[in-house]
């Protein structure tokens, strides 16, 4: 059987729209045939979500997760194309879902698209500095340090943005993945819009007790 490498399985994702272990499947399944898996994706009606993507998704609903007893609390807006498919049980899931993996994972942006420029440009600036001061690196290039840079970059959209984390009840797939597959299976263009979390306390100073002030005050 072919080797299948993670290039096939890149660009067949790309083609497909279907997430990255679904294309991996078809590939084995197709013995590495790219035209063969795609068409094993169509058949699963999974190579449809890249069609959908562009369809206005102005209903969906907004879902909330409360846990730690009260001590974090989740809103998370999604939307789909019809008012239907939104009270649908399966959407209704995906929303609890998504809402309780923020609570989780406490991501800072929805898409990489909601990343500022200049967090980018700081993050790039910290990376440099670390190949600069790996003697690995020495004497390499700027255009191979720059892609090994974009490169790392991905472990910060992976920290940092919601879309591109690992899914906290499936860690193989990311939460991006497990919205396509949604769009797949419910045939309706998906996207999460935004999201609030709140930690109780969270931004107030608390009051730092001298203790030695306060012993000193009593035996004075």
């Amino acid at each position: 059987m072919s080797e299948i490498t993670a290039a096939a399985v890149k660009s067949l994702r790309e083609k497909s729209g279907a997430g990255m272990i679904d294309c991996k499947n078809a590939l084995v399944e197709a013995n590495g045939d790219e035209a063969a898996a795609m068409e094993i994706l169509r058949k699963k009606g999974i190579a449809t979500a890249d069609k959908k993507a562009g369809r206005v998704t102005a209903e969906g609903a907004v879902g909330s997760y409360i846990h730690m007893g009260g001590k974090v609390g989740v809103l998370v807006e999604i939307n789909c194309e019809s008012d239907f498919v939104a009270r649908g049980e399966e959407f209704q899931q995906l929303v609890k879902d998504v809402a309780m993996h923020i609570a989780a994972t406490s991501p800072s942006y929805t898409n990489r698209a909601d990343v500022p420029a200049d967090v980018l440009d700081k993050e790039r600036e910290i990376l440099l500095e670390q190949l600069k001061n790996d003697p690995k690196n020495a004497g390499k290039p700027d255009d191979v340090i720059n892609k090994i840079i974009e490169g790392r970059l991905n472990k910060f959209y992976e920290d940092n943005v919601l879309v591109d984390q690992p899914f906290v009840k499936d860690p193989a797939k990311t939460v991006g993945e497990l919205v396509t597959e949604r769009i797949a299976s419910i045939k309706e263009n998906i996207s999460i819009r935004r999201f609030a979390r709140f930690k109780m306390g969270e931004g107030i100073e608390k009051k730092q007790d001298d203790f030695a002030a306060e012993v000193a005050s009593m035996v004075g």
